[in-house]
């Protein structure tokens, strides 16, 4: 059987994972000190002042990439965005930056007097304490799967009166679906493991992570189930009796690190030699933009992405 990590521990690798991947700028060579929310603060329209014309009924903090990207696609405007190296929308360049989705600048986000602040589940376990010790009530979208997603971008759009949005939103991914469905039906469901990477190490994805999700979408049997948490630890001689027709290696974090942590471990480690999916040149690295670790508005590019990895025959 897979080696479970402790529950603290399986929490703080994906913890670090996230840092890395949706947070700060790297650091400059020969240093470790990044730039400090606060001190972006001081840039043009990255002031609380200058959020002050948001109406005092809607004045939304979001803490984390797809979520902006989510409530841009919703036409509604918010007080605070995440600090990210990803390009978010242009709709909220004038707006405060609260620091990375992991560590938030609390005081920052105080400032700016908002009447709700946004993050994600895959994040409760860390941040809930620290929300809760700045007096703030945070809310916790679930995006670890597409349907939980369209379920909250519903919920989004009926409490914020942008219901008609929510609605071609979710359709136009309903339709992605059905064209899925309609490409994979009747083929014989690969067996799929999938291992997300950071630098130095990886976990193995289950079924009830994102990516696990899409895998499933496409009709791919996860050789990991029955399991109720997102990522294990890796056993490589568990999964090599698993013997999957696949293997997904997303990298975040660092992605070009990570890739080549990712091929140094398949090159001198002489169990993965003996894998199927290895053997018959079925490794694919997933690319970061598209595959995150919790869901996003790619999701019908990641889709449409993964399924020729899946069904090779297909275009």
């Amino acid at each position: 059987m897979l080696r479970r990590r402790g529950k603290l521990a399986a929490w703080l690798a994906l913890c670090l994972l996230l840092l890395a991947a949706c947070g700060n700028e790297p650091p400059a060579s020969g240093g470790t000190a990044t730039e400090s929310p606060a001190a972006e603060s001081a840039e043009p329209g990255d002031s609380a002042a200058e959020s002050a014309e948001v109406p005092e009924e809607h004045r939304i903090v979001s803490t984390t990439v797809a979520i902006t990207q989510i409530m841009d696609m919703l036409e509604i405007d918010l007080v605070g965005i995440p600090t990210s190296v990803k390009t978010l929308p242009e709709r909220y360049d004038e707006v405060t930056k609260v620091g990375n989705p992991m560590s938030p600048d609390m005081e920052l986000v105080k400032s700016l007097k908002p009447t709700e602040v946004l993050s994600v589940t895959t994040l409760q376990y860390d941040l809930e304490p620290v929300f809760d010790n700045a007096g703030m009530d945070a809310t916790f979208l679930d995006l670890t799967s597409l349907e939980r997603m369209q379920a909250e971008i519903v919920k989004l759009g009926e409490k914020y009166g942008k219901q008609d949005k929510a609605a071609a939103i979710v359709s136009e991914y309903d339709a992605t679906l059905e064209k899925i469905r309609k490409a994979t039906e009747g083929k014989e469901k690969p067996k799929v493991l999938i291992l997300l990477g950071v630098p130095g190490s990886y976990l193995v994805a289950t079924e009830h992570s994102y990516i696990g999700d899409l895998v499933r979408l496409l009709g791919g049997v996860n050789i990991v189930r029955g399991e109720k948490v997102e990522f294990l630890a890796s056993n490589t001689e568990y999964l090599h009796q698993s013997n999957p027709d696949v293997i997904l290696r997303a990298a975040h974090g660092m992605p070009d690190e990570v890739v080549k942590m990712f091929d140094e471990e398949f090159k001198t480690n002489d169990i993965w030699h003996h894998f199927k999916a290895v053997q018959t040149d079925r490794v694919y690295d997933l690319p970061e933009p598209l595959f995150g670790t919790t869901g996003n508005l790619a999701v019908g590019e990641a889709l449409e992405a993964l399924l020729p990895m899946l069904y090779p025959d297909e275009p």
